[in-house]
């Protein structure tokens, strides 16, 4: 009868006032009808917590159906594939997105807030389970801030400043008035996550059960905090031009507070960071670093620096720039096989619970699955993840040198073809390759399928469909010419995630697992040289009870950034490079690029510099898809209405509140650009 009486109050209730969806409170109501029985016992209330997650979207799903824009609204990558199929950062390039109630990204509002408001339940009603123990409550309520830490995390990309609910359980019988609430201003937003995920870590473990793969750590909490005190240092949100430009007309409607500090920089932000970033990077575990870059020893003896064979075991020649790159590594480059090392992180080669890289990463069925957007069209893929000639253009040659200053020993060239194969850590250079795509560093092999790359898909016993090679002409069975929307618009096709065994047609074809690093090892080391590098003094800052000093140490610059290069091959940064913030700034900017491409990180990276406008302005090229092999290697802009259309505009840096919300709430107001 009690359950038929809540049910019955429910629909009465709902019928009475239209809910928030920041609140959910049509669910609540729902979940109220059996909250006596979650938190019953021990087990209810565990399964109540880790249900929570439910919310968050696998975040290796950053192509379709996603919790932020992602690749396809940047400039690393391109589809012609139909916008309906969940390329939802491709819509909001190409202006079919606004704030109306069909709008793609409301449900990060929507389901951020449930989860924040299931973690505040918890909190009100944790001591009900009687038999849960002092340790086991402690971690519960730890999982529980860290996971409305990260609903708010989540919201602030896409959003911007937010609405702060604290720990209130938001009563189901209020007057919609009630749940009125205005919005913060963007430093309290960071703030308030920050100290959540403070709190949160001082009971999180610092290890977890391999079963337990990509449950929140304290690393975890702690990396999260490292990107977020970065992002808030960075231009967009730390004063300056950029702010001003950006948010200078933004005030709160209620009380006329400005949303976004715009007046000056505060440069100590940068010291917080670098601070952050040091507290992971000094973690232990055993006695032992918590966390460090995955590599694969090389299987060569040699002592001689060549790449005359094609072998990465061997370094290039005559390299001057950095003293230590012969050195074994970490502290040089030497005995470590570059392309595997980088290659293995991303294909479900390393073993993803037991990979030192990830500070906090799961394993993603939707990041396996969306494999196939890469995969040829006549190998059952769609031709759909097609990397842009800037991209290309950012990979360095082998020996570290930009490819408009390459070396006679390892030219940049674009004219002719290989005249022989050679192979190298098991990767296959065909005979007759454009010599553009000839002489680059390790993690072009890695991320870039270009046309006449081999593609051994070895997981297939059918002879026809494995130990193929690859190209884009305009009559070939995978060009342009034979589908109108599943084909690569740029000539290119990203392959970072394609493991060589990995397969979509054939008999006995299938794909290996993958895991997607929500903050991988590497990003945190550029963190942290990009923090120190803007530091205008030595600051003395606290992050939880440890006091950091820091300062802009080019040796430590050097240290961060140096295991990045050296584990890709490639030299590490010189005096002169690093000498000044404005010298080192661009060489962060592109190592970030390359580094972290197609890892969902390149869409906040040129918000949060203020360069959006620039980059995305620069029209997209690659090569000509609509020849055959001697027309196609020209850097053209495609020929295509949809390239055309993407929209560069101001408002794009946050997405618009769902305009239901807006209009509910009149104290929330909408984000600058999308009032109409």
């Amino acid at each position: 009868m009690k359950r038929l009486n809540l049910m019955i109050l429910s629909l009465v209730l709902a019928s009475m006032f239209v809910s928030c969806n920041y609140l959910d409170i049509d669910k609540y109501f729902s979940d109220e009808i059996k909250i006596d029985s979650v938190f019953a016992n021990k087990r209810n209330a565990e399964a109540y917590v880790w249900g929570i997650a439910s919310e968050f979207n696998d975040e290796g799903s950053y192509l379709q159906n996603a919790d932020t824009p992602g690749t396809y609204a940047t400039d690393e990558c391109f589809t012609m594939n139909e916008t309906l199929h969940g390329y939802n950062g491709l819509r909001l390039v190409l202006n079919e997105i606004n704030a109306n109630a069909t709008y793609t990204f409301g449900d990060v509002w929507t389901k951020g807030y449930r989860a924040i408001r299931r973690a505040n339940t918890v909190f009100a009603r944790i001591d009900e389970a009687w038999d849960l123990e002092p340790v086991d409550r402690a971690e519960l309520l730890a999982v529980t801030r860290f996971m409305r830490a990260y609903a708010y995390y989540k919201m602030w990309l896409n959003f911007g400043p937010l609405i702060l609910i604290g720990d209130e359980e938001m009563p189901s019988n209020l007057e919609l008035a009630d749940y009125d609430r205005a919005r913060a201003t963007n430093d309290e937003t960071v703030e308030y996550i920050c100290s959540e995920l403070e709190e949160a870590a001082k009971y999180l473990p610092v290890t977890r059960p391999l079963a337990e793969f990509g449950r929140p750590t304290k690393g975890a909490a702690y990396g999260l905090i490292a990107r977020i005190r970065l992002y808030h240092a960075s231009p967009l949100w730390n004063g300056g031009d950029v702010a001003k430009r950006c948010f200078g007309n933004w005030y709160r409607s209620t009380d006329g507070v400005p949303y976004v500090n715009t007046k000056e920089e505060d440069n100590s932000r940068w010291a917080l960071a670098a601070a952050a970033a040091k507290r992971v990077m000094d973690m232990t575990n055993g006695g032992a670093p918590m966390y460090k870059l995955y590599t694969v020893a090389s299987t060569t003896e040699s002592t001689k620096y060549t790449w005359e064979d094609g072998s990465v075991n061997y370094l290039p020649e005559g390299v001057t720039s950095d003293p230590s790159f012969y050195e074994s590594w970490p502290e040089g480059a030497a005995d470590i096989d570059h392309l595997r090392s980088y290659n293995e992180i991303f294909t479900g080669e390393a073993i993803m619970q037991t990979n030192p890289e990830y500070v906090w990463g799961r394993q993603s069925s939707t990041l396996r699955d969306n494999t196939q957007m890469c995969f040829p069209i006549k190998s059952g893929g769609w031709c759909a993840m097609a990397l842009t000639q800037k991209m290309i253009d950012g990979f360095r040659m082998v020996d570290g040198r930009q490819k408009d200053d390459s070396s006679d020993k390892y030219p940049y060239s674009t004219e002719g073809f290989t005249s022989g194969a050679k192979t190298f850590s098991g990767y296959r250079l065909n005979s007759g390759v454009y010599n553009m795509y000839v002489n680059r560093e390790m993690r072009f092999y890695a991320n870039v399928g270009f046309s006449e790359r081999f593609w051994p898909m070895e997981s297939c016993t059918d002879s026809g469909d494995k130990n193929k090679t690859i190209v884009y002409y305009y009559s070939n069975e995978n060009g342009r010419q034979n589908s109108p929307v599943d084909y690569t618009p740029t000539g290119y096709i990203n392959v970072k995630f394609i493991h060589r065994e990995d397969a979509w047609t054939g008999t006995n074809a299938r794909r290996m697992n993958k895991a997607y690093a929500i903050i991988r090892y590497a990003d945190i080391l550029l963190m942290y040289a990009e923090a120190l590098s803007n530091l205008d003094q030595e600051y003395t800052v606290t992050l939880g009870d440890q006091e950091y000093t820091v300062s802009r140490d080019t040796e430590e610059i050097k240290y961060a950034f140096n295991q990045v290069r050296h584990r890709a091959g490639l030299p590490g940064l010189s005096d002169a490079e690093v000498a000044d913030h404005e010298t080192f700034q661009p060489i962060l900017e592109q190592e970030r690029m390359i580094e972290l491409l197609c890892e969902n990180h390149r869409y906040f990276d040129v918000r949060r510099w203020g360069i959006y406008e620039r980059e995305e302005n620069i029209p997209i090229q690659g090569m000509n898809i609509d020849g055959d092999k001697d027309t196609f290697y020209q850097v053209v802009v495609p020929n295509t209405s949809r390239i055309g259309a993407r929209l560069v505009h101001k408002k794009l840096y946050l997405l618009p509140i769902p305009l239901a919300e807006v209009r509910r709430l009149p104290s929330c107001d909408q984000n600058p650009g999308w009032e109409d």
